[in-house]
């Protein structure tokens, strides 16, 4: 998308005079995809509103990667990126809203002011990298960074379009043999086999410092061809590169992936440099609140005085929700791991699997899911079975590739969303391909590359159970009830793994060892403590202990507000009400609310998102850092009394996403 230098543009013939809640007053920017619009909503608030141009929409594909992209920006939050505030992917036109900043894009202000130095510098670098830890830990890749797409606004720098180039470029999250990206900004590893991971979005936030601090790229300019040889071969130029970030761009600019550091890891190195530049006495941490200290002390960039928005923004007025105009809640798309692969997803597709000739296997089955706990109103999801009435290799076989919206999305949903929890950052090469049979109400998954282990086929078998029923809430046509994973690995024998109903399986449970609150299935070696719980809320001083809540907490945050972001709706949850905490006599990790409003329905709904991302972070943790003492969790609910109900507990080895 063209941007102009973020001043607002005199509207032009045929621009809409206004687009869902937002007045428009004039335009930002135009490009192939659609018009940046300037926009305010009834109480002054200045907007963005990307509208896409109508060819597009009359695309049913386009419009159903638009809708997609719309999920992930709703789910991307954190410092130094722009909000989603509201969208309509089913209008006739559709559209996106974002909060509005002003301020240059960063190769505008080169142009206009030279390289960033000193302080400067240094708060582009820690506020950038920061932004890109936050979308990599929301399981989102950029795959476009560049000067384009970052502003320097008066309170820091803000990186844009996050997931926008999926939609922009014409592609899926499921399609290969596709370039994305500018030439100049893409990865060894993206132009050789196409993969764009998180590793690929540090390769280019490297060149990113580099052209910042000197006004030219490491890996110089010209022909694309001569460009994608010099990346892929040729040692970057980085002179002129303060000495302090040099270390740190060459880390990123490593040409294998797996020697990158990630996002997550520059962040803390470039905060630390930060801290050193600044006469502040702030500690160097890579938690958010401290990061923006650090900034705004060093920042310092020329503001964008423009007077032509016809109203005020009023004083104080913060954006705390999101709306998706279409009705439907958009929650936190499914997965836990902190990378999003999309490189070669290529698995035997239908037109090529044999469809008769030599005898297959129908059935491998996998370790049994196990009985589920009394009381619960949840069908137990299965492994497949050679029965009758159950998917067989033929029925497979006779599936069709997605055609229409609902399933094109679907596919593209499943695609990322399987991909994003069981990936390669996982010790797991597997490729999925989606397949329907709509007669019989099935969907079908198939996993090419490594032979799956069972643990592997229970975390795909649960992703793609939460992937459809979040497909099925947003398409309530959607004409299926059955999932089945099928093990291409060995294509001459391919076998059907596991088989369930994501409509039954209201919690997609695929271990019986996931515990909640009936009783049943709770471990009998330990069960958390009050004594443990008031210990936990004893503020740590271990800075490891304060990381890993802080991610923690906040990947919560994202994650349950997904469902509602309005502070006044009694769902939301929020620094005053919401804490983890460690008891180290325990070794259990604590996860409270203080919401005695909560009904029991609602208390169940936050002890199943809370102790997943509770699990979650001790598994990753533990597997980081040996000398990790905590592998256990709890999730309480605090009533106003100082009473506590322990709601969900478990180990780091229980975690199934």
């Amino acid at each position: 998308m063209a941007r102009s230098d973020r001043r607002v543009q005199p509207a032009r013939p045929g621009d809409p005079k206004r687009v869902g809640p937002y007045r428009i007053i004039g335009r930002l920017g135009s490009g192939g995809m659609g018009t940046v619009h300037a926009g305010l909503d009834p109480t002054g608030l200045r907007v963005a509103v990307k509208v896409i141009h109508p060819a597009q929409a009359d695309d049913p594909e386009f419009r159903a990667r638009f809708r997609r992209e719309v999920q992930l920006s709703a789910r991307v939050q954190g410092p130094y990126l722009i909000p989603l505030l509201a969208a309509d992917p089913d209008a006739e036109t559709p559209w996106m809203a974002t909060a509005y900043v002003p301020g240059l894009t960063l190769d505008r202000h080169l142009a206009a002011h030279g390289p960033l130095t000193d302080g400067t510098l240094h708060a582009f670098t820690a506020g950038t990298v920061q932004a890109l830890a936050a979308i990599h830990a929301a399981g989102v890749v950029h795959r476009d960074v560049k000067p384009q797409n970052v502003i320097l606004t008066p309170a820091g720098p803000r990186v844009l379009d996050f997931g926008i180039a999926h939609a922009a470029d014409g592609t899926s999250v499921t399609r290969t043999g596709v370039t994305t990206g500018t030439p100049g900004w893409i990865s060894p590893e993206h132009y050789r086999t196409g993969t764009a991971g998180p590793e690929g979005d540090m390769f280019a936030w490297g060149i990113l410092v580099a052209y910042a601090a000197t006004g030219r790229l490491p890996f110089g300019s010209g022909a694309p061809d001569v460009v994608a040889y010099r990346v892929m071969s040729a040692d970057p130029d980085l002179s002129g590169l303060p000495e302090e970030l040099r270390g740190i761009v060459e880390g990123v600019l490593a040409k294998d992936p797996d020697g990158r550091p990630t996002a997550r890891e520059t962040a803390g190195q470039c905060v630390g440099v930060l801290a050193t530049q600044s006469t502040q006495v702030v500690r160097s941490s890579p938690d958010p609140t401290l990061v923006g200290e650090l900034v705004g002390a060093r920042w310092d960039v020329p503001a964008v005085d423009d007077t032509t928005w016809s109203r005020p923004t009023r004083p104080g007025l913060r954006a705390v929700g999101i709306t998706l105009a279409t009705g439907a809640v958009i929650g936190g798309l499914v997965g836990a791991a902190l990378a999003l692969r999309t490189g070669d997803t290529a698995s035997p597709s239908a037109s090529d699997r044999p469809r008769t000739g030599a005898a297959v296997s129908t059935t491998t089955a996998v370790p049994s899911a196990g009985s589920q706990p009394a009381g619960t109103d949840r069908e137990s999801p299965k492994p497949a079975s050679a029965d009758g009435g159950g998917a067989t290799i033929a029925t497979w076989r006779e599936a069709r590739r997605a055609k229409g919206e609902a399933e094109l999305e679907t596919e593209a949903a499943l695609g990322h969303d399987v991909s994003l929890g069981v990936g390669e950052e996982h010790g797991y090469d597997g490729r999925y391909e989606v397949d329907f049979a709509q007669p019989r109400k099935e969907i079908y998954l198939a996993i090419s590359g490594s032979a799956p282990p069972p643990h592997i086929v229970q975390a795909v078998a649960k992703d793609t159970c939460l992937t459809l029923r979040m497909m099925a809430d947003i398409y309530a046509g959607l004409p299926y009830d059955e999932y089945v994973l099928v093990d291409v690995t060995t294509p001459a024998a391919p076998a059907i793994v596991w088989e369930g109903n994501f409509r039954t399986n209201t919690d997609c449970t695929t271990q019986a060892n996931e515990r909640d609150t009936t009783g049943h299935g709770r471990a009998q070696d330990w069960q958390p403590t009050e004594n443990g719980l008031a210990a936990a809320r004893v503020p740590s001083t271990d800075q490891g202990e304060i990381r890993v809540a802080t991610e923690a907490v906040g990947q919560l945050f994202m994650e349950w507000n997904d469902n509602s972001r309005l502070i006044h709706d009694s769902r939301y949850i929020g620094d005053e009400n919401t804490s983890i905490g460690f008891a180290p006599h325990e070794g259990v990790m604590y996860v409270w609310a203080t919401k005695p409003e909560w009904d029991h329905t609602t208390r169940q709904e936050w002890g199943k998102a809370a102790a997943d991302v509770a699990c979650q972070a001790l598994r990753t943790e533990s597997r980081a850092r040996k000398e990790w003492v905590y592998a256990q969790y709890a999730v309480a609910v605090l009533d106003g009394d100082g009473g506590a109900q322990f709601l969900r507990w478990g180990s780091a080895g229980t975690c199934t996403t």
